[in-house]
């Protein structure tokens, strides 16, 4: 895809991070965007951002929408349908993602599924439901965001990561699949999977959020998880006070979103150029080469102790 100019683009959990830079910067090259979120104030925030496009003539619309939900996605192509005057689309990223439900065997059943069918349903569902209209285009792209936890299933050998893992894992096979059912069967869709490493977004936050609320009106039950969760991890956590507990779950936050290797606006970027040169695999960050060249070497210690130190070249 040479240009974006004049596209349409559909683009989920586009209220922030990589989402919204993508929003950004598809509008800034003239492409006419459709984003979905579950946070209204978010998406208008997206929408504020883009104000420069809209006055030149971009059409941006918001949508409140659960990407988990099969029934949202029904009425948010609708929408789309109607409201930028097209039965088909251009670009569908599926973006939309969440963290949680760490372990399969201590964690809720209930958070744990909330995330595998965030960040796995919502890749199968918006592909379902939006493919007529990329099926309508004369020429479609699909991208779905995976993650470097889609080849590498965990975030170091003492912290399990399974729900996330599990979905990003089934997003990069689903992606590869669906890579060669479409050259057979629609070669005018195209599709690339995309897997991020560290990227400085408000992923950490926003997730913590969702499942325990904000640090500073935290129970004493949510506490004392958080505590046990960091003793499992080795750390002496037992007994921190809970104001202790607060401050380092919001400096967490932050830090994960300030220190990051990778910026959300570089990460659009990389994704961006990678749609218009064809590329069909998109690593994103130094860090995502460098652990995708380790896992392919030496796979049998992927999961050691120390496996993050062993680098690319050894």
């Amino acid at each position: 895809m040479e240009s974006f100019a004049g596209q349409i683009a559909v683009v989920t959990g586009g209220g922030s991070g990589i989402g919204r830079a993508l929003v950004q910067q598809l509008a800034a090259a003239g492409c006419h965007v459709a984003l979905c979120d579950i946070s209204e104030p978010d998406m208008a925030g997206t929408v504020e951002l883009c104000k420069a496009a809209i006055d030149r003539g971009v059409r941006i619309t918001a949508h409140r929408c659960d990407v988990a939900s099969e029934s949202d996605l029904n009425n948010f192509r609708e929408q789309v349908a109607q409201q930028h005057g097209a039965a088909h689309i251009n670009l569908l990223f599926n973006n939309a993602g969440v963290s949680g439900g760490q372990s399969f065997l201590r964690d809720n059943r209930e958070q744990w599924d909330r995330v595998f069918n965030i960040c796995w349903g919502g890749v199968y569902l918006g592909c379902r439901v939006f493919m007529p209209m990329l099926l309508a285009s004369e020429r479609g792209h699909i991208i779905n965001i995976s993650s470097i936890n889609g080849f590498w299933a965990c975030m170091g050998a003492n912290v399990e990561h399974t729900a996330y893992s599990a979905a990003k894992f089934a997003v990069k096979g689903f992606s590869e699949a669906l890579l060669v059912d479409l050259r057979k069967h629609a070669p005018h869709v195209t599709i690339s999977v995309v897997m991020p490493g560290h990227i400085g977004t408000d992923i950490a936050i926003n997730s913590h959020k969702l499942w325990l609320g904000d640090a500073d009106t935290m129970n004493a039950e949510q506490l004392d998880s958080v505590r046990e969760r960091w003793t499992s991890f080795g750390a002496d956590a037992a007994q921190l006070p809970d104001d202790t507990v607060r401050e380092l779950l919001r400096k967490g936050g932050e830090d994960f979103r300030d220190n990051a290797p990778t910026s959300a606006e570089r990460a659009a970027q990389i994704i961006l150029a990678g749609v218009q040169q064809g590329q069909w695999r998109i690593l994103v960050g130094d860090d995502a080469q460098a652990l995708d060249q380790a896992v392919r070497k030496h796979p049998e210690r992927a999961y050691d102790a120390g496996f993050m130190q062993i680098g690319p070249t050894v």
